[in-house]
């Protein structure tokens, strides 16, 4: 058990990689709550950045997960992204952890729609400034290159790169720093979203990363 995390309480928002059972809303949720913390985890499916700040019904599902009850799979009208704020004034977090970035990459088109992403982020980290708390940003892993989803190496390293420019006040986890191009599985015909035991390795890795003494010291109780 973390010294430093027990008895925190900490919200994750995220995409796709937070909306479905055995994905970061299981590996990185459990890693967190074992190191003695709250968790609240919300996902939603395809969600841009912005989304966070209103609500919208994401196009492919949603998900939730209060500290240590099950998981709870929405679907259709039952999905909807939940406000920020109305989370900030649910749970009280101390520490926010944003899971996003594939979904605004943009990996089939020409070039990468920086201004828009700045405009989407921007809209997330000024609601999240208002609500006191830390943060934390992981950016999007490696995947396998193809797929439907056209994940390519040279563009989620753009995306990547930019991101850590642009979270703000969030501190940025990398996490193509956290493993070799095509080390984790991916589910076939996919290349974006991984094998449960994909995920088990990215969410341990990236609950390494917020143990480190490097974060930890910068998180406010």
């Amino acid at each position: 058990m973390s010294l430093l995390l027990a008895g925190m309480t900490v919200l994750m928002i995220g995409d796709s990689h937070m909306a479905t059972k055995g994905y970061l809303i299981t590996s990185l949720h459990d890693e967190l709550m074992q190191q003695g913390a709250k968790v609240y985890s919300f996902g939603a499916c395809g969600t841009q950045s912005g989304d966070w700040m209103r609500t919208i019904q994401p196009p492919c599902g949603a998900a939730f997960r209060l500290n240590d009850k099950p998981i709870r799979l929405r679907a259709g009208e039952a999905a909807s992204t939940t406000p920020l704020p109305d989370l900030v004034k649910e749970y009280h977090p101390d520490l926010i952890v944003v899971i996003n970035g594939d979904t605004m990459a943009g990996y089939k088109s020409a070039v990468l729609p920086r201004p828009w992403i700045s405009k989407e982020v921007s809209m997330l980290t000024n609601g999240i400034k208002a609500s006191g708390a830390s943060c934390v940003w992981v950016g999007p892993a490696w995947g396998n290159e193809g797929g439907k989803n056209g994940k390519n190496f040279p563009r989620v390293k753009e995306m990547s790169d930019f991101l850590a420019e642009n979270v703000a006040p969030c501190i940025y986890i990398n996490s193509l720093k956290l493993s070799k191009p095509g080390e984790w599985g991916t589910l076939p015909e996919d290349g974006q979203h991984f094998t449960d035991a994909g995920y088990q390795s990215w969410g341990s890795a990236i609950a390494k990363e917020i143990f480190s003494s490097d974060i930890l010291q910068k998180i406010k109780h």
